[in-house]
């Protein structure tokens, strides 16, 4: 039998970055923190992120094909904690955070992020209430060096 209290405990203490992940339909964009991101493979590059199947985000990556990955600074929670907040509920979340569109993806980038990957959507994994998307990296950047914002640097807990 599973014990509850020890897989929340156990899957907590995985360890997470915190990013934005941008997305578009045509002329809209959207943003959210993401933390169940991975590199997935050398050559081609790629990468691995999750959204969860119910959200705005998910429906336009899934129209889209496109994805980009704002890498945020260790002192950057509040901008983390701004896009966290679904979209039905705030509106733009764009609103006070200066971003530009990827050349790439025309998907939006976080100006005073440390860098960015832009992806094309190569494939899915439909299981669960999160959806994995695999985005083979068509674009990057470096806007500055950094640490990056771990899950673990904020107190907050997702997942388990």
């Amino acid at each position: 039998m599973l014990n509850e209290a020890a897989k929340k405990t156990m899957l907590r203490k995985i360890p997470h970055g915190l990013y934005v992940c941008g997305v578009k339909d045509g002329e809209d964009v959207n943003g959210f923190t993401a933390s169940w991101v991975m590199q997935s493979s050398f050559e081609p590059p790629m990468v691995v992120t999750c959204i969860k199947n119910d959200s705005t985000s998910h429906a336009m990556a899934k129209a889209s094909s496109v994805f980009s990955l704002s890498i945020l600074e260790d002192n950057q929670k509040q901008i983390a904690q701004n896009f966290f907040k679904p979209l039905r509920r705030t509106g733009n979340k764009f609103e006070d955070i200066e971003f530009y569109l990827g050349e790439e993806t025309g998907c939006p980038i976080i100006k005073d992020s440390l860098g960015y990957v832009e992806c094309k959507v190569v494939g899915t994994v439909e299981q669960g209430d999160h959806t994995v998307f695999v985005g083979e990296v068509i674009g990057a950047g470096e806007h500055r060096e950094g640490k990056p914002l771990l899950l673990e640097d904020t107190g907050w807990n997702y997942g388990g």
